[in-house]
């Protein structure tokens, strides 16, 4: 494999001078779940008990969120966090948002999204999706979205720290240690490789064949 990172161990690198913003850039894997597992409750109670939706409409909106994160999180990844701005500005900033996990990949302070980022974001995504479907089915689908979200964040850090067994998730972490280790400019997709094959940025077979 051509080596694509500055150290494979569980170690940081500084990226702040100043030592509060140093602190927010990292975090707990665990974090995300206190965030929003209470915010899927609550779009859950509304689901059932403010707006009273069946339960087949709960769940065509939880999944559809669900598909429509896999293709958020591939297009976050390949375009936005994969974007390098020029100059030194832009490498600086391409850094902050992701190169520091091509190049410590295994800092495991790092692999899941900070809150400072990811409550914009989701609050970003939550109006533009209730100006789409509406204030009242954004809720199951929302439900599906962050549930899609937090898959991600759970899976990104096991990929990078356990030993897995399972032939679905050995496949899995394949994939995005290929992205790693081999070619960033394929394998997008961490929780679901469904849009790389859509996009045709999927690893050709016997490059897979190779690293198994």
């Amino acid at each position: 494999m051509a080596k694509n990172f500055i150290s494979n161990k569980d170690e940081t690198v500084r990226m702040f001078k100043n030592d509060f913003l140093e602190k927010l850039s990292h975090i707990h894997y665990s974090v995300p779940l206190f965030i929003f597992l209470p915010v899927i409750g609550y779009f859950g109670y509304k689901s059932v008990f403010v707006y009273h939706l069946g339960v087949a409409s709960i769940a065509l909106y939880i999944l559809l969120g669900l598909l429509v994160w896999t293709l958020t999180e591939y297009v976050l990844h390949r375009f936005v966090f994969h974007w390098m701005p020029p100059g030194k500005i832009g490498a600086r900033l391409h850094f902050i948002f992701h190169g520091v996990h091509h190049d410590f990949p295994s800092d495991s302070k790092r692999l899941v999204m900070v809150p400072t980022v990811s409550i914009p974001l989701a609050a970003l995504f939550f109006f533009l999706f209730k100006l789409v479907i509406g204030s009242v089915l954004v809720a199951p689908f929302f439900i599906g979205f962050l549930a899609g979200y937090l898959f991600y964040d759970m899976v990104h850090y096991a990929i990078h720290h356990y030993n897995f067994k399972s032939k679905f998730w050995l496949n899995l972490k394949q994939h995005h240690m290929l992205h790693h280790y081999k070619d960033m400019d394929h394998g997008y997709g961490v929780s679901s490789k469904l849009w790389d094959y859509i996009f045709r940025s999927d690893f050709k077979k016997n490059e897979s064949e190779r690293q198994s």
